[in-house]
């Protein structure tokens, strides 16, 4: 195995002492089985961790993110999972659970973001009453209720519709509230951090934490802009 990978996560815990590689095994062969998942010992001769690589300064201990180098690292053919070629089949069968597992943390994020939000509105006093009677304060709460909640139904219908119909038949809706819950999630946390003021951006609340999360989800598992492709394409097909 000859490689440099990005975003190892995981490969910072000390815990850790298998990594799962996937990698380019067969060129040649048709589109969907040119992959293969490797699993390969850390402490493989040859594999290095070159360096930590913390998300917008958050290091996510103990868990961490790193890049990893692979020189010359020889394992035992009998360490690919299922069989040559079927690495992209393997991602792909986590990729639809994993993107509503994304999703149900990040609207849980947002439900708390709501909740502080709610917390300073009502004990902080501006101009002689509380901010919680602010009208555009009341706007930032009205609208943050009711984007969750969007989000959350939508996220459900996804969640049945994978456990009745699968993934394969689920996919648009998959990708529908991969975009979508992230970027309501942003909003919500940044209506928040805009109510708490300079304490928002400061380590004494988590919103500060919870905006770099949800900035980084629009990345994470496909970003925005495949994900609205996906949609689109899927939307024109079914209006055939």
């Amino acid at each position: 195995i000859n490689a440099r990978k990005w975003w190892t996560s995981g490969a910072m815990d000390p815990r850790c002492k298998i990594i799962i590689f996937m990698g380019k095994t067969d060129p040649n062969a048709e589109k969907y089985k040119q992959q293969s998942m490797i699993l390969v010992p850390k402490d493989t001769k040859g594999v290095k961790v070159l360096r930590h690589l913390p998300v917008f300064g958050y290091d996510d201990a103990p868990h961490g993110h790193a890049e990893v180098n692979f020189d010359n690292v020889r394992v035992p053919q009998d360490n690919i999972l299922l069989g040559e070629g079927r690495g992209f089949e393997i991602a792909q069968g986590r990729l639809g659970p994993g993107r509503i597992h994304h999703c149900m943390r990040s609207i849980g994020q947002a439900e708390r973001a709501l909740e502080l939000m709610i917390a300073r509105a009502k004990s902080r006093v501006a101009f002689g009453k509380t901010l919680a009677e602010q009208g555009v304060v009341m706007d930032h709460i009205a609208s943050s209720r009711s984007e969750i909640d969007q989000a959350r139904l939508l996220v459900l219908k996804a969640a049945h519709m994978m456990d009745t119909v699968g993934n394969k038949v689920a996919r648009k809706e998959i990708s529908m509230i991969k975009v979508v819950v992230p970027n309501m999630t942003s909003k919500v946390v940044d209506r928040a951090i805009q109510v708490h003021g300079g304490a928002g951006i400061s380590q004494d609340f988590p919103l500060a934490y919870a905006y770099a999360t949800a900035r980084y989800l629009r990345i994470v598992d496909g970003p925005d802009d495949v994900h609205n492709m996906s949609i689109a394409k899927l939307e024109l097909r079914d209006k055939n």
